[in-house]
């Protein structure tokens, strides 16, 4: 007979294997088989009846978790000094589990009784945590990015900031180690002087300011982003507690699940799937979208609401996250943090068996995230490949969303959004903040199927609202101009491609031209050109539509963590289904305009920030590199020269014109091309070349080239990088070259016209 484990061991070997949590795991390590299962099973549910274990579909996890940003209180320190805490938010049953705080060099002084808010990571094989400070607790010293000059006795901290001329003064013991010349942030110690410079300690050394890990604060303070948060918005979000059930819908039960980028530090959207149980939707889906609750957090005209509009967004950098609301909120209360109880406002979709979506609902709600998930082992799992926490998932969550989404892909296809291919990098650093690899990332159906439902939200949401008058902010974006359309039908008609003309534009039309240019040499430049001929899409209180994804409604409901245009949407569904006191006031109503036009500079500022500073780290990363050849192709043409995109990097780099020959070079606007006077060589968009890299510049993140190859042709340099072009034919002057050149161009043109009337 087969021996049962006891109580102890089943609990023991679930903390020690949390990942093979499903009852065959269980009974697989005890050798149970047969009939005694049954006994297993009863053992288990014991177990689930005493509190001990939590059943989520077909798995047992221990309920006793922390979230992994949690606030904490210091305990006293140990014998030998080390640092332990206690969550103040303890939910668990079992014993209340010690975290084991490590601090960096970097850290301020903390002491028994101090509250802090700290990022926690679970210790193997045990029921205790190792800490790491993000902040403390209603300490909020303001922080200060400047160059650190040496002194005799410590130094002083010149901000970089435009239009500071405060200094910093430094004592000797709180330098951190800085050199003189050294970019350093620092941050006040002790209170305000009266008199005299104030006082700072520095708390990061930076090193050189053109250095890669300086790239990213020196945009920040270039660009104007806060980053650095008001003592009241500090003290609100500190208040803040978790929310209970009441005046909510239970979701607990639901298996929603997050899945994101393996570093995502929050989680704001969780979904599921499963098929329609209506015999009059035979085939069909429900998918619900659950998004976090921040509206019951951040309330109109507090703190933290006039902080978050002003900030507009999050900002994202390689090394760093600038976010609109604070840690305490961003990282915890707001972050659907797998088996943690959060509020939720959630969308109920049901689709055809097309992939039509023929009903929706909202809810507000309390969920219980069933799993944090990223992209890559979700693809894995349905891949045939899952792992320890994807396989108990795999049949009751993992494929119903997969199925959900092949319909929506369906639906896509016939609404035909913009299907643009442009490849998104992605920048690795060390911890030195140097860059060490620059990789395309990989477009996985996980990100598609997220993106649809997503999409399905957003439009349901503004639906809903149009149909209960309410206002709100749209995601609008606008038809492409005329004059932009038509300077794309000549770059791809150069190219050998057609654009219809004579109709209304619409994207399927635009979904012609990329398909026809796909796999081809000319497909980046088509995506490109493309993309450049749309409008800017921005919010506003009137709906204009949206034309790149061809829905007549769309608004953004998704991410009220990173986006204050969301948070609007969430209080107007609050204001219209009547779920509280914390929807849309008058005020904001009134104001809607304007916050239209703020947030939609905030996030053109965003983007500029990050297009800069990904400019700079890839010009740091090419730095060790000039001299050395690549290759590439010509994105643009310019009176003073060509831009390339180069294969490896996707980074964008300038041939001057001295650079492309030594000959004048006719710049024709209209048909973006640059024409060598006497070598009648003609460069245009699209071309491949291979270059030299001449000059990498990390502090602008310019790159300088020199042209080596065009279209496969060496390009002769004269002495001093001025080329020869590809030389002079014999016995031909340069007007008489350029006379040839405009009639082969023009003989070109013909021949493209005669073959598309004789299709």
């Amino acid at each position: 007979m087969t021996q049962i484990p006891s109580k102890e061991e089943i609990l023991q070997w679930i903390s020690d294997n949390p990942g093979q949590s499903a009852k065959r795991d269980i009974a697989k390590a005890f050798g149970i088989k047969g009939a005694a299962r049954i006994d297993l099973k009863q053992v288990l549910r014991e177990l689930e009846n005493e509190g001990h274990l939590e059943k989520r579909k077909k798995t047992y996890r221990d309920p006793d978790r922390l979230p992994p940003v949690s606030v904490l209180q210091v305990n006293e320190p140990g014998p030998d000094g080390d640092l332990t805490a206690k969550p103040l938010e303890w939910q668990g049953e079992g014993a209340e589990p010690v975290v084991h705080l490590i601090l960096r060099a970097a850290d301020p002084a903390i002491g028994a009784g101090d509250r802090i808010l700290a990022r926690l990571q679970l210790i193997d094989h045990g029921p205790d945590y190792e800490g790491r400070l993000i902040r403390r607790i209603g300490h909020n010293p303001k922080r200060i990015l400047g160059i650190f000059r040496a002194g005799a006795e410590g130094g002083r901290v010149v901000p970089i900031d435009k239009g500071s001329d405060l200094e910093w003064m430094v004592p000797a013991g709180a330098t951190h180690g800085a050199k003189d010349g050294e970019l350093v942030e620092a941050e006040q110690a002790g209170p305000k002087a009266r008199m005299g410079l104030p006082r700072a300690r520095v708390v990061d050394r930076l090193g050189d300011p053109s250095a890669p890990k300086a790239v990213s604060l020196i945009a920040i303070h270039q660009h104007g982003i806060p980053d650095a948060f008001p003592d009241d918005v500090i003290a609100e979000a500190d208040a803040a507690k978790p929310v209970g059930l009441s005046g909510r819908e239970d979701m607990r039960d639901m298996p929603l699940v997050t899945i994101d980028p393996s570093d995502a530090r929050d989680h704001d959207d969780a979904c599921y799937a499963h098929p329609d149980d209506d015999p009059k939707n035979e085939g069909g889906h429900v998918v619900w979208v659950a998004i976090a609750d921040v509206a019951h957090y951040v309330r109109p005209g507090t703190a933290l609401d006039r902080e978050a509009r002003n900030r507009g967004n999050s900002t994202y950098f390689p090394d760093r996250v600038v976010p609109m609301l604070p840690d305490r909120l961003s990282g915890d209360l707001c972050s659907l943090h797998e088996g943690v109880p959060r509020p939720c406002i959630a969308v109920r979709m049901r689709l055809a068996p097309n992939g039509v979506k023929i009903g929706h609902s909202f809810h507000r709600g309390l969920m219980r995230s069933a799993a944090s998930l990223h992209y890559e082992e979700v693809q894995q799992a349905i891949d045939g490949a899952p792992n320890d926490k994807t396989g108990p998932l795999l049949d009751d969550v993992i494929k119903p969303l997969y199925a959900a989404y092949a319909a929506l892909k369906a639906a896509r296809a016939d609404r035909q959004p913009l299907d643009l291919d442009l490849p998104e990098r992605k920048i690795e650093l060390s911890d030195a903040g140097e860059v060490t690899s620059v990789k395309f990332r990989d477009r996985l159906d996980a990100h598609k199927l997220i993106e649809e439902f997503m999409v399905l939200a957003n439009v349901a949401a503004a639906e809903t609202l149009n149909a209960k008058k309410s206002p709100l902010l749209f995601r609008v974006h606008e038809e492409p101009p005329v004059e932009k359309i038509d300077s794309l039908r000549e770059t791809a008609e150069s190219a050998g491609f057609t654009l219809a003309k004579g109709q209304v534009m619409q994207t399927r039309h635009l979904n012609a031209l990329l398909n026809a240019a796909a796999g081809t040499d000319h497909a980046e430049l088509i995506n490109m050109s493309t993309l450049r001929s749309m409008t800017q899409a921005y919010y506003s209180p009137q709906n204009f539509g949206h034309f790149g994804l061809a829905l007549a409604n769309y608004a953004h409901f998704t991410s009220p963590i990173r986006r204050y245009s969301d948070l609007i949407v969430h209080r107007a569904l609050i204001s219209s289904h009547g779920w509280g006191k914390d929807g849309l006031d008058p005020d904001q109503i009134a104001d809607l305009e304007h916050v239209a036009a703020h947030i939609s500079e905030t996030e053109r500022r965003s983007m500029t920030a990050e297009r800069d500073t990904t400019d700079r780290y890839l010009a740091a990363y090419l730095s060790e590199r000039v001299g050395t050849e690549l290759t590439g192709r010509i994105s643009g043409v310019a009176r003073f020269g060509a831009f390339v995109r180069l294969d490896e990097t996707g980074a964008d780099g300038l041939i001057p014109i001295r650079s492309l020959g030594g000959e004048y070079f006719h710049f024709d606007r209209e048909g973006a091309t640059l024409m060598g006077a006497d070598s009648g060589m003609i460069v245009q968009p699209g071309q491949r070349v291979t270059v030299k890299l001449a000059e990498a510049a990390p502090v602008t993140g310019g790159l300088q080239l020199e042209l080596i190859e065009h279209e496969g042709e060496t390009v002769k340099q004269r002495p001093g990088g001025r080329g020869f072009g590809r030389g002079r034919s014999k016995g031909k002057g340069p007007a008489a070259k350029r006379k040839l050149v405009k009639a082969k161009r023009k003989d070109a043109k013909t021949k493209k016209k005669l073959t598309r009337r004789g299709r």
